[in-house]
């Protein structure tokens, strides 16, 4: 936001685990301020209130009543992402809607027209946009450093315990959560599209390994890219203990590596370097942070995407991560299980 930029006012919808994580992302960004929260769970709104300084509203309604909440955070279970939100854009509201948009095409298109049609902003949570190894890897894509891309790998093996699932009703579930993909993976999946360009055509395998769920824990597919690039998409919840979220960008020219957000590899030509270890790689990575524990995220990423909001509200732009982003990235989810069901490739519109 410029320095004569309001305060804004943000209520959360929602007080799970990733809602401590927006609130602390809003507490470290000028001008902007929680006011309230709210959530169906008896007392748990109130909780996390308390421990943060803001109001408690009883209901979603009450929330969207406020005249001190201008941006809607919505931390709701998956599948009931467009509902609140298209209620909080109908409210005058601008929106960050964590991962995924929703869990369909037709719930995302809903949340997509109802902000254009209240005219407020959307962002569609898809934080390591923002990590510094995926800032450098697009500026290198920009310039051609790679060359002409041929080969990405976008690989999450995360692992969840069956506590994790068994911890609300909702987890594991097609309505209202998806598998490892829809839910974890689905950072990488934006990541790889956002590098890449288009997906035409995926051609996947899903299955349930390890855990006690209806849906997979475990995806593998193969990708193909408007450009002619291929690639792969690999999921999982079951890979002990966990290991760096992984994207590898391959070109004719050169190639780069990023785990968790930090290049660890570059090599262009004839000439390769490791990534500086006091600056890209980070060697002690292994199995720490989300890979083994949901509620461990760094604050800066999504500080930085929600102040990209913020700031696309004041500029009068759309935000760098909008609606139509999400709604591509959950496009390539759905087209990896529907494949997996029928056992064919499905053709995506590559726009």
């Amino acid at each position: 936001m410029t320095s004569g930029a309001p305060e804004r006012g943000f209520g959360i919808v929602g007080t799970g685990v990733i809602a401590a994580m927006h609130a602390a992302a809003i507490a470290t960004l000028p001008r902007a301020r929680l006011a309230a929260v709210t959530d169906v769970a008896d007392g748990a709104a109130a909780a996390f209130a308390a421990a943060r300084g803001c109001a408690a509203e009883p209901g979603l309604d009450q929330l969207l009543a406020r005249p001190d909440v201008d941006v809607v955070c919505v931390c709701v279970p998956s599948g009931l992402h467009a509902e609140v939100g298209v209620r909080a854009a109908r409210a005058g509201k601008h929106l960050v809607v964590e991962k995924p948009i929703d869990v369909t095409l037709a719930a995302a298109d809903r949340l997509i027209e109802a902000a254009r049609a209240a005219g407020v902003a959307l962002t569609v949570i898809s934080q390591h946009r923002f990590d510094p190894g995926l800032i450098e890897l697009k500026r290198l894509l920009g310039d051609g450093v790679l060359g002409r891309l041929v080969l990405a790998e976008a690989s999450t093996k995360w692992y969840r315990t069956q506590a994790y699932y068994d911890s609300a009703a909702w987890r594991g579930t097609w309505a209202m959560d998806g598998g490892s993909l829809m839910n974890q993976g689905i950072h990488y999946v934006d990541l790889l599209r956002w590098c890449m360009g288009p997906v035409t055509e995926v051609t996947a395998v899903c299955v349930t390994q390890a855990h006690q769920v209806e849906v997979e824990d475990t995806a593998l597919a193969i990708v193909r890219f408007g450009s002619g690039a291929v690639g792969t998409i690999l999921s999982s919840t079951a890979a002990y203990p966990g290991f760096p979220q992984r994207l590898e960008i391959t070109g004719t020219d050169g190639t780069v590596i990023v785990e968790d957000g930090r290049i660890v590899r570059r090599a262009f030509g004839a000439q390769a370097t490791a990534g500086d270890p006091g600056e890209d790689a980070d060697p002690g990575a292994g199995a720490a942070g989300a890979a083994a524990d949901p509620a461990a995220i760094e604050v800066a990423s999504h500080a930085a995407q929600i102040a990209d909001l913020l700031a696309a509200v004041e500029e009068g732009r759309a935000p760098a991560v909008d609606g139509q982003a999400g709604r591509d990235a959950l496009e390539i989810v759905r087209a990896v299980y529907e494949s997996a069901r029928t056992g064919a490739p499905v053709g995506l519109t590559g726009s």
